[in-house]
């Protein structure tokens, strides 16, 4: 089944980078180099400090974490899925910055068997306590159905807004100031806003279950813009640190040291530790919306100097599922989530929509970035990498 649109306009793609106009916003300068290597050059490579700057910065913050954690069971909270980005983090922390962690973990109903083996892994050989939340199947895969029905392309909204939530919620419940993150400019720089439209938009995700929903959701955790900017940031004084944006941070040389040092195994893509996440970003996405998610990633790739244009193309051509892995991993989800092959191809049929169809707080994002950027032009120190 191959189903989708194809973009309104003519073929154009970075001479710097591998984005093309599969982005629906993407603009190209004179010399055809991407809005998004701009954006990397101009608003994130100078403030982005892998490097001895980067490192004393992060030493101060383990310091006042170290020192706000004394009386308490745990120095901070991190995520860990079983990726790569999260089990490196773990690792860093724990084995360079020496910080007692309480390692979250929320299981919407789609680990891969690689993924809850690295988990293990993570948190024997170092050590650290382990929290799973468990969501309850039946509202994730209501909701989940729901995002399908609605016809958007951020699938993976329900399971992220449950991420973050959840892992807010433990850290609270410990007393925690304090969340790491492996959120990361070298890998993730790159990403439109058409494609991952933001998983911690409420209001949007309660609108499309409202809308297409067919049970209540009484235990799914949930977070609101106020709670979680305003709330969380200015009253609870909670913070989120990204350390991996003040280290060298090479994808491989991280995967290599997982595996020494951990017996981590790589399950073959970003996110992958996800089965949803897997089968939507290689067959979903590209067959509806006539984009492949992975040239963001390799992207960010490129502009953090990983690889080259020519290997990150080479990659992408390479890197393909077979047809019959394809149609067997959407029987597995369609199963899954109880989806008949007629209403899936009915989802298929229906015309794209975008986060902009429904309710959404994207004036309230837009602000919040707005703002930020006037305070940076006055002189506040914003940092991106907390």
């Amino acid at each position: 089944m191959t189903i989708g649109h194809t973009p309104p306009r003519l073929y154009q793609i970075c001479s710097r980078c591998i984005m093309d106009v599969s982005d629906p916003d993407i603009e190209f300068d004179a010399a055809g180099v991407c809005n998004h290597c701009r954006h990397f050059d101009q608003d994130l490579r100078p403030h982005w400090h892998p490097d001895e700057v980067g490192r004393r910065l992060l030493d101060r913050i383990v310091a006042k974490i170290k020192r706000d954690g004394q009386r308490k069971s745990y120095d901070c909270a991190i995520g860990l899925s079983g990726g790569v980005d999260s089990s490196y983090l773990a690792f860093v922390a724990r084995r360079t910055l020496g910080l007692r962690l309480l390692a979250v973990h929320v299981d919407g109903g789609w680990n891969s068997e690689l993924a809850t083996r690295n988990i293990e892994h993570v948190v024997r050989k170092l050590d650290i306590d382990l929290h799973t939340y468990v969501v309850d199947w039946e509202e994730m895969r209501d909701l989940q159905r729901a995002f399908l029905r609605a016809g958007l392309a951020n699938q993976d909204v329900p399971q992220d807004h449950a991420f973050f939530a959840a892992l807010y919620g433990n850290a609270q419940a410990y007393g925690l100031r304090y969340v790491l993150s492996g959120g990361n400019i070298a890998t993730e720089s790159v990403m439109p806003e058409e494609w991952a439209y933001n998983a911690m938009d409420l209001r949007h995700l309660e609108a499309v279950h409202r809308q297409f929903g067919e049970h209540r959701l009484r235990t799914f955790p949930r977070v609101s813009f106020f709670r979680y900017y305003v709330w969380n940031r200015y009253v609870r004084r909670m913070r989120v640190i990204r350390p991996l944006n003040y280290l060298p941070y090479v994808k491989n040389e991280a995967i290599a040291t997982l595996e020494r040092e951990l017996g981590f195994q790589y399950y073959g893509g970003k996110h992958f530790e996800s089965r949803f996440t897997k089968w939507q970003q290689l067959y979903f996405r590209p067959r509806k919306f006539g984009y492949d998610e992975r040239r963001a990633y390799l992207s960010s790739l490129i502009l953090s100097g990983q690889m080259t244009r020519r290997q990150a193309l080479a990659t992408l051509n390479g890197d393909t599922e077979s047809e019959r892995q394809a149609e067997a991993d959407t029987e597995y989800v369609l199963k899954k989530l109880a989806i008949s092959e007629d209403e899936f191809r009915q989802i298929m049929a229906q015309p794209p929509k975008t986060f902009r169809d429904y309710p959404s707080n994207f004036a309230l994002f837009n602000f919040k970035t707005a703002l930020r950027e006037w305070l940076r032009s006055k002189g506040v120190a914003l940092h991106p990498n907390s």
